[in-house]
This record gives structure tokens, sequence and C-alpha cells, in this order.
């Protein structure tokens, strides 16, 4: 059943409002954001278009979708080029103490089956807490559609007492992956300083405050103690690029 002129109208106001936003990132050479809003906008009117009878008004949609069309791939070929030369930079700010930030949701999108091997630089995967950031990014790389084999980890070493909790808490987490069929190789540098993760296929992640972006849960029965994507975040900023050689640690 065709939707009433009034929900046709409504869906116009709403698609019109993204490609208006999809236009002005565009000027503003943030085609990465463009391109997500394009898409979306492109999307919206095609529902539209579906459910207006007026060929005179069907002429004007199509004439408009094929042009946000033409942008949309234009923008996709210009942003394929840049991570084929290595030029493709894409920022995440996250805000102090917003949510819905978990591994998976950050980097699910670079996680392909191409990717067999990661290298991991990050110099504070010592106290408990980090350790268990460790190792839930670690999970999420053995699931599909991921196949790692081998995982390279980069970090300083806990002096004192806290170096037995460490190596112990690490050496677990390697012969864990190891029941999994990943190999995880640890190495420690008392001046790493930079935050890094890399992906074999050519994908490289700099999060400021490295895995250790999550706030303190508020208690142990409190939302996002499990879920990551409840858990309040600290303010950090995630800068991703692309090379087609990702260098090993």
């Amino acid at each position: 059943m065709a939707k009433s002129s009034l929900g046709q109208d409504s869906d116009s106001t709403a698609a019109v409002a993204v490609l208006k936003r999809a236009v002005e990132l565009d000027a503003e050479s943030r085609y990465q954001q463009a391109l997500v809003c394009y898409q979306e906008g492109i999307d919206m009117l095609l529902q539209v278009l579906k459910g207006t009878k007026e060929s005179s008004k069907r002429c004007v949609l199509r004439t408009k979708i094929s042009g946000y069309m033409d942008r949309a791939e234009n923008i996709k070929k210009y942003l394929d080029q840049e991570k084929e030369d290595g030029k493709y930079h894409k920022q995440i700010k996250i805000e102090e103490n917003a949510t819905g930030f978990s591994y998976e949701s950050l980097f699910r999108e670079y996680l392909h089956e191409t990717v067999t091997e990661v290298w991991i630089e990050d110099p504070y995967i010592r106290q408990t807490h980090q350790l268990y950031n460790f190792l839930r990014f670690c999970e999420m790389l053995i699931k599909k559609p991921c196949k790692v084999r081998t995982i390279h980890l980069l970090t300083s070493g806990y002096e004192g007492l806290g170096n037995t909790q460490q190596s112990s808490g690490l050496e677990e987490i390697k012969q864990s992956l190891g029941s999994h069929g990943v190999a995880l190789e640890i190495n420690y540098s008392s001046s790493i300083h930079d935050r890094e993760i890399r992906f074999n296929n050519g994908w490289m992640i700099k999060i400021g405050r490295g895995l250790d972006y999550f706030k303190k849960p508020q208690g142990r029965f409190s939302l996002g103690y499990c879920d990551l994507d409840l858990r309040p975040c600290h303010e950090t900023t995630v800068d991703i690029f692309h090379n087609k050689h990702t260098k090993k640690i």
C-alpha cells in the first residue's frame, strides 16, 4: 500500500535534510562523512520514489537521485584512490562520558576476512583492567569474518610486584589464543610511547589513550560492566589511516 501524501512529505523532508548535510560536508572536504550522508539520503529518496505515483514528480526524483549517485560514486572513487596512495585519514572524536564505542563498534568495518595478522603497540597493557581490555580486543579478533593467525604485542614492562601479574596474565592470554590456533608474540620496550594498531590489510588505527579509553564501571552489576558499548568513555581521539604496506614491529 502506498504511503499517504503526509508520510511522503515527511520522508522527503528527512531525505532533503540528510542530503543537505551531505552537500555541506562535501563542500568542507569531509568526504568520508559526506559519502555516508549521500548514501543514506539516496536510500531515503528511493523509498520516496517508490511511493510516488505522479509521473512528473517521479521524473524529478529520478534526476535528483541520479545526480547524487554520480557524486557519491565520484567520492567513493576518490577515497579508494586515497587508500591506494596511503593518504586516507579519518578522525573520530570520542567525547567525555560518550557510549557506543566498544572495540567491535570502533573496529568492525576494518576487520575483513583478509585480516590474518595484527600488530598492537600500547605501553599500558600492564594493570589488571588493561589486561582485560587486551583480552577483549583479542576475543574480537578471533571472531568471524577475521582469520587472524598471529598477534604481535609491543608494550612496556611493569616494574616490581606488578611484573608478575602482567607476565602471568599475558602468558595466560597467549595460551588461550594458542588453543584457538592464534599465536601471540609479546615484546617489551622501556621507551615505547606511541599507541597504534595495524592490520595486514593496510588499516592503521591510532587511539590517543590506546585500548584503555573506558571509564571504570560504577559497580560489578552496573550496565556497561560486560557490554563495552554501554560503558562511558574518557575523552580521546581516534585517527584511522590506510596504507598498502603495514610495517611490522
